[in-house]
């Protein structure tokens, strides 16, 4: 039986210069350090989209990916931002670095919920994805979760980011018509959502094909939970047990 060992470090730990750690460039550097220093595990923390309080164990969805963790610097470099608009809405705060300047930063939550869906929309505006065989693929693939997560997370911010339970009892109970209609009036916010699972997913599965050719396993990243506020829970609800009210 052969002995191994890793390290324990969230995503969200990460250094950065966009407010919280991603699947950027330190990622791969931390992979590399991990190699050489003959470890075999990074154990993280589920990536799902966090949810109130900001846990990684209270996720909108069982199957999602956390947008924080999409890295400003590709989208850079694929030129659909620049460095301005990243530095703009996300970079560190040059008072507070001169106040602290050898302090480690906290990841500023507020900051991120305001501005980092902003940001991504740009983004989205500019890439074209969706008439892709690419992202088309992407959609096929994930037809299980995808649309259920985008129509949910649309609607949840067409009512002011209101948990589930404040919703209008026909979409709150996923009534199909409700959803149909929904769907029709929140189209673009859905394939926003589409989008950004896209271009985590992508990300993540570069990073974890570099970690595994360097002979290191990412474990911890999926949800042991599911939030009452959920994607899963309001599209699933034949898996929970409810009353008729849900």
């Amino acid at each position: 039986m052969k002995r191994s060992s890793g390290i324990l470090f969230p995503v969200f730990s990460l250094p950065g210069k966009y407010g919280i750690g991603c699947f950027s460039e330190a990622a791969y550097r931390f992979v590399d350090f991990l190699k050489e220093a003959g470890q075999s595990y990074w154990q993280i923390l589920p990536v799902g989209p966090t949810g109130y309080g900001d846990s990684p164990y209270q996720s909108f969805s069982t199957f999602a990916g956390n947008p924080y963790f999409i890295d400003p610097e590709e989208l850079i470099r694929q030129g659909l931002l620049t460095e301005a608009e990243c530095e703009e809405a996300l970079g560190d705060d040059p008072d507070a670095q001169a106040a602290a300047p050898h302090s480690l930063p906290d990841i500023d939550y507020g900051k991120l919920y305001v501005k980092r869906i902003p940001l991504l929309r740009k983004a989205f505006a500019r890439s074209g994805h969706r008439e892709t065989p690419e992202f088309k693929a992407f959609q096929k693939e994930n037809a299980y979760w995808l649309p259920d997560y985008a129509l949910f997370m649309s609607v949840k911010d067409a009512h002011g980011g209101a948990a589930l339970e404040g919703w209008e009892e026909d979409i709150r109970l996923a009534e199909p018509a409700a959803k149909a209609a929904w769907a029709e009036k929140l189209a673009e916010d859905v394939a926003f959502y589409e989008y950004i699972q896209y271009e985590f997913m992508r990300e993540w599965k570069a990073l974890r094909t570099y970690a595994s050719d360097q002979g290191i396993k990412i474990i911890g990243d999926i949800p042991i939970y599911v939030s009452a506020d959920s994607a899963d829970f309001w599209a699933h609800r034949e898996l929970f047990m409810l009353d008729e009210r849900g």
